[in-house]
């Protein structure tokens, strides 16, 4: 079966630095890939590059990303635009600071959604409803017609996940989604994204520093050192039988607490 997403040989700078080095990777529907490494060894880049958001000072100098056979280093912007949202959806490392904070979520919903098809405000409302309900967010109305700052960090992330599957995209890239959270809610947001898996048959990228939360979601794991792949494997095989001295220090560094 031909891959939904693949890296071959990705090289990306800023302002012609490499930040990234000859990097492959593949994934197919319904899969989750993880992606770890200490903070600057080029996770989130490396998704930027797939959703073109390098803005002007980057640039993947070498190789190239496929989706769905489309090569999306070569697509005009006009193009690529038209994928992300109904094709690819992101999941932002704080989505509270993603959102506008003058405008209700509601609002910049039905924003994001109307850019994309013809829709009303109420179906635009009834499709987030949905989905809200779904990752565990009940009181919906509410939800809707708040601004960012009146909710929680939870909520705020709860809402990203939200906007990113509105249009049940066949990939989901998120950036550190459990960061900002504690580890109640991070327990949440996990269940939740293996949910949406099951639920729409979801590919994911998944970007964090969490071992935890990669080992509970990923079926592969990519680990970056300084923008080098240091691994990539199945999960199974990168945390408890890994190759890499650096995968094996990683994975060392994990807190382990023991009860005497």
């Amino acid at each position: 079966m031909e891959p939904l997403l693949r890296a071959e040989h990705v090289t990306i700078c800023y302002h012609g630095d490499p930040v990234v080095h000859d990097v492959s990777f593949e994934l197919h529907e319904g899969e989750i890939l993880g992606i770890v490494g200490e903070s600057g060894s080029g996770k989130s880049t490396i998704i930027k590059a797939v959703m073109g958001l390098l803005g002007d000072d980057g640039m993947v100098t070498r190789g190239d990303i496929y989706y769905k056979n489309q090569n999306v280093i070569d697509m005009p912007g006009k193009e690529l635009r038209r994928l992300l949202g109904p094709e690819m959806g992101m999941v932002f490392q704080d989505c509270k600071s993603a959102l506008c904070p003058i405008r209700t979520v509601g609002a910049q919903i039905y924003e994001s959604m109307s850019a994309h098809r013809k829709i009303t405000r109420a179906e635009s409302n009834q499709l987030a409803a949905e989905i809200m309900k779904k990752i565990g967010l009940t009181d919906t109305k509410r939800v809707l017609d708040s601004y960012p700052f009146e909710l929680s960090g939870g909520m705020n992330q709860r809402v990203g996940i939200c906007m990113a599957m509105m249009q049940k995209p066949s990939l989901l890239l998120a950036d550190e989604p459990t960061s900002a959270l504690d580890v109640t809610v991070q327990k949440q947001v996990v269940e939740e994204l293996k949910m949406m898996r099951k639920e729409y048959q979801t590919a994911m990228i998944l970007v964090t520093h969490n071992i935890g939360v990669v080992s509970a979601l990923a079926d592969h794991i990519l680990v970056l050192q300084n923008g080098n792949v240091m691994e990539y494997g199945t999960t199974e095989q990168v945390i408890h039988h890994p190759h890499n001295k650096y995968t094996q220090k990683l994975m060392d560094s994990v807190l382990h607490i023991r009860r005497e």
